[in-house]
């Protein structure tokens, strides 16, 4: 005979070993669906209240009516400086029949007519207004004398003008700011009520994760996604638990969330909500009480399990009658945390108690190029912002889901419609801002070829000029030609070679920009030359020698300034670019060439000597070249660009670039030409 247990457990095997297959659920109907059976199982009632010091109390969600103790203020107070009077002894007074006053009390006067006092303090008794000291003129010791009359109350703050006791001073579920907490304590009121914050537990899960600052092996993958999730918990209003990363084991998994859903209202269990041998998120929700969701047609985050944990009173496997939300986020980080922003966050709000989402400001911005999305998914891509002209642009970085910098370097999620291919160029789309708009319209915008020395401009240009940023996308310098004329850029970076010449720039200028008024400025004199691994195992030292098949080769993109001196190269040496192994793998930057090197995917690729010093590779010089800033004049005068030109005659700048290696700044901020 089997016994119970036994039999659960047998079921359980089976059940982690059913193959759980994603879905294409439309967002709002994922988000229905879950919600709904929350909603139906009394798990998105707002939160319980509790008192907190005001001290305390900043950022929280009042969990009921407040109601003020004392008026505030709660005597009658003077406004101004001066003495207290009777206004009706004030009566007629004129500056050529002015009105004499005593401040003491005489004969049959036991109390004086006017009385000194400070701002704040109580009015005395009888007298109902006061004379700025500005408007009174001392006669002796104990008379004054006034030119004209004043009304009752007249610069008197009288009780309860702010704050009358009992009086309502903020409703419920209002999110409490430093100026609610000082009427608060205006009020009488020494603590809030709250809502208790909802608790989130985090568990990430996964054989590979090591904690921050271990000492990385190939394969092992730094565990910081709940250091993001946590963050953003905090930030929303919740408190955070998070656990130690579990590994990818079936019982492990199951047995920390049940851990997890005894002192927590909702449990994240990151990672292994995919389909795949070891990712078992699905299954354990579903062992737990309710699979709702599993795939959500999104992208970056299709992956997503949503759950609700607690079969009822008696049967809750959670061992509690509570029903609770279980949600598996993806791996990978910007899925995690944009997943976590369209399901955590407005479950966070719910519990507080704020209703509708707190829903970043939107704005509309013209794409700068034409954007491919996959037909039956909501895509957020991640944009670049900035005003050229009258125009708000919107550049996309890179959309990879683990590209965590995607989301460091982004000013605006844009929004691309599950049922379209992709947008063209130049059409608008709707952006949701990431960071303020004033922060947006005081941005420059650089298009075109990649170079080191620009990142370290923008880090000098916020160190001298807070709050300007320059904001370098890498197209390639006849993407960035072509962005110019587009009107998308404020400048752009630029080292194409003249095959008939050997000059750079200008007669590109001259064919792509036709009739634009602009200047040619020097950043720069490089070195470019191949990176390779330190020590050279391949043994390239020559260009030739991209054309043995035992050396692979990582490639610029097409319109770079560096694939238009390489196709020149070759073409000059009579090779086909068949040639070349590897002639088709792009990267879009010469750091990110020089990573594929330093990952041993590539044994050389053409770039630039700071490159290769960033990750400690080695260099082969071959020829020197000028890259150079285009600008059209009428942002080459504008007041947005003077910092950025001011820097190119820095010699602080000077120096910092030459720190890099293989540049020549003797010429940086000379105008080469001017064109137009």
């Amino acid at each position: 005979m089997v016994e119970p247990q036994q039999q659960h457990n047998h079921q359980s095997q089976r059940q982690r070993q059913r193959r759980y297959f994603l879905t294409d659920i439309p967002l709002a109907e994922a988000r229905e669906k879950f919600f709904t059976a929350l909603r139906e199982a009394g798990a998105l009632l707002p939160m319980p209240g509790e008192m907190t010091p005001l001290a305390e109390a900043r950022g929280r969600v009042s969990a009921a009516p407040i109601w003020a103790a004392e008026s505030s203020p709660h005597y009658d107070a003077a406004a101004m400086d001066g003495v207290a009077v009777r206004a009706a002894d004030t009566a007629g007074a004129t500056e050529t029949a002015p009105v004499s006053l005593t401040t003491a009390g005489t004969g049959e006067r036991a109390a004086p007519q006017a009385v000194w006092v400070d701002t704040g303090d109580p009015m005395p008794p009888g007298l109902d207004a006061v004379i700025m000291i500005e408007h009174l003129h001392r006669v002796d010791a104990s008379t004054i004398r006034i030119m004209a009359p004043v009304a009752p109350w007249q610069h008197v703050r009288p009780l309860g003008e702010d704050i009358v006791a009992t009086e309502l001073v903020l409703p419920e579920n209002r999110r409490l700011t430093p100026v609610d907490l000082g009427a608060c304590a205006a009020a009488g009121l020494t603590e809030a009520p709250v809502r208790r914050r909802p608790r989130v537990a985090i568990i990430p899960t996964g054989n590979e994760l090591v904690p921050v600052g271990s000492e990385l092996q190939p394969g092992d993958i730094v565990e910081f996604n709940s250091l993001m999730l946590s963050g953003l918990v905090e930030e929303w209003g919740g408190a955070a638990a998070v656990f130690p990363p579990v590994p990818d084991d079936y019982s492990r998994i199951l047995a920390t969330a049940r851990q997890a859903l005894a002192g927590n209202d909702l449990v994240i269990i990151n990672a292994g909500s995919s389909a795949g041998a070891e990712d078992y998120t699905a299954a354990v929700v579903e062992e737990l009480g309710q699979l709702l969701v599993h795939g959500i047609a999104i992208r970056p985050g299709h992956p997503v399990v949503l759950g609700l944990a607690g079969r009822g009173s008696g049967e809750d496997s959670a061992g509690s009658v509570d029903k609770k939300p279980v949600i598996g986020l993806p791996g990978y980080p910007v899925s995690a945390v944009l997943t976590a922003e369209l399901l955590v966050k407005p479950w966070l709000e719910r519990k507080l108690g704020l209703g509708t989402e707190n829903r970043r400001p939107q704005l509309a911005a013209r794409l700068t190029r034409k954007v491919l999305s996959p037909l039956g998914e909501d895509e957020f891509l991640r944009v670049k912002l900035g005003r050229v002209g009258d125009k708000l642009v919107a550049t996309p970085v890179q959309r990879g889901a683990g590209v965590i910098m995607s989301l460091v370097r982004a000013d605006g999620l844009a929004l691309i419609p599950r049922f379209s291919e992709g947008v063209d160029a130049g059409a608008e789309v709707a952006v949701e801002l990431l960071r303020p708009l004033a922060e947006v319209e005081n941005t420059i915008v650089a298009m075109g070829s990649h170079d080191l020395t620009l990142d370290l401009m923008s880090s000098l240009l916020q160190r001298r000029q807070p709050g300007l940023t320059l904001s370098s996308s890498h197209i390639g310098s006849l993407g960035g030609l072509v962005a110019l004329r587009r009107g998308e850029a404020h400048l752009a970076g630029s080292h194409l070679l003249d095959e008939a010449t050997g000059d750079y720039n200008v007669s590109y200028l001259r064919r792509y920009l036709p009739g634009l008024p602009l200047l040619l400025v020097n950043l720069v004199g490089r070195v470019q030359g191949l990176i390779v691994p330190p020590g050279n195992p391949a043994g390239v030292h020559t260009l030739d020698d991209l054309l043995r098949p035992d050396v692979r080769f990582v490639n610029r993109q097409r319109g770079s300034g560096t694939r238009v001196l390489l196709d020149y190269k070759l073409k000059e040496m009579g090779a086909a670019p068949a040639q070349v192994r590897g002639y088709d793998r792009e990267e879009y930057s010469h750091l990110a060439v020089a990573a594929a090197i330093k990952g041993g995917s590539a044994d050389a690729g053409l770039g630039i000597l700071s490159a290769a010093n960033a990750l400690g590779l080695d260099f082969v010089p071959l020829l020197n070249e000028q890259y150079d800033l285009v600008i059209p004049r009428i942002h080459y005068e504008s007041d947005l660009l003077q910092p950025l030109l001011a820097l190119l005659h820095d010699p602080e700048f000077h120096q910092e670039v030459a720190n890099l290696g293989g540049y020549d700044t003797a010429n940086m901020g000379r105008v080469k030409a001017e064109l137009g």
